[in-house]
């Protein structure tokens, strides 16, 4: 009898593992990766609690081989010295973003990288592309592997063409919903803090995001994970029903701000049927024994 996890590569070969280790402004961290190796996009959240989180989901510390930061805010730094430490990662970095976390990270360990060129993590590939937000020199990522693409758009001002260009060949992506409008507008932040929100380089708002997902999502689109919820202008039900509402077939989910999602699985079906896999996995321990091989 073949083991569950040769199971699941002989039903679903080419596939993606996803999860949202914490979104929030409290801390960021995204985990993708194939059944051997897995990059993190930002590390907002302490060491000790990514590990715990991988662990949790069944997921192995040792297949994150490289971290990605957006920008220096502090949602989005705040694990990585002691993360890239701990077990010696590269972290990929722009020299601005950099400076402006005043990171002080071992120099071989850090990695600079162009815009719109893919880094290879592995059988992974990692692009970056700029954003509208207030940091020194913010950036979106976009992976791919196998001819599956999975994005991590958050922090955005507002859409632009190269988001709407990446959103459109995406399998799966991680998308800001941050503030609901009036939520904002009637809320008790200061004036100030309410237009920094909305005035195109902070964050998207739920009409913003929704419009995004309704005009330009591919019909191949299996997953969208809001992200980056504001815990004082937003509301997860809030959220979670309006997307629902225009779903048709993707699986929305609403990362939470203080614990992880389940991991998902992305598949891309041959000949556009559906991915066997998926079956499988309603029956079966998700990951740690698809991972867990060596």
């Amino acid at each position: 009898m073949l083991p569950r996890f040769v199971k699941f590569l002989f039903l679903c070969p080419m596939s993606l593992f996803i999860t949202s280790l914490n979104s929030g402004s409290n801390g960021n961290c995204y985990y993708i990766g194939n059944e051997t190796e897995a990059v993190l996009i930002d590390a907002g959240i302490s060491c000790r609690e990514i590990e715990k989180r991988i662990k949790r989901l069944g997921l192995l510390m040792k297949n994150i081989k490289a971290v990605f930061i957006s920008h220096e805010h502090s949602d989005h730094i705040r694990g990585l010295q002691a993360l890239i430490k701990k077990f010696q990662l590269p972290v990929y970095i722009s020299p601005a973003t950099l400076q402006g976390g005043r990171l002080q990270l071992e120099a071989y360990l850090v990695k600079d990288f162009e815009a719109h060129q893919a880094i290879s993590i592995g059988d992974l590939n990692v692009t970056a592309f700029p954003k509208y937000h207030d940091a020194s020199d913010p950036y979106s990522f976009f992976v791919t592997c196998r001819n599956i693409c999975v994005g991590v758009f958050t922090d955005i001002g507002a859409p632009c063409q190269q988001l709407v260009k990446y959103f459109r060949q995406c399998h799966a992506a991680f998308l800001e919903a941050n503030y609901d409008e009036e939520m904002l507008e009637k809320g008790s932040y200061p004036i100030h803090l309410k237009n920094r929100i909305r005035n195109g380089m902070g964050h998207l708002s739920n009409s913003q995001a929704l419009d995004l997902f309704i005009r330009q999502r591919p019909e191949f689109m299996t997953h969208l994970l809001l992200a980056h919820l504001s815990q004082n202008n937003n509301s997860p039900e809030l959220v979670q029903q309006l997307f629902n509402a225009h779903a048709q077939n993707v699986k929305i989910t609403v990362a939470p701000r203080h614990k992880e999602t389940e991991v998902f699985h992305i598949c891309r079906p041959n000949n556009d049927e559906e991915c066997l896999a998926s079956k499988f996995l309603k029956y079966s321990p998700p990951v740690q024994l698809a991972l867990s091989f060596t």
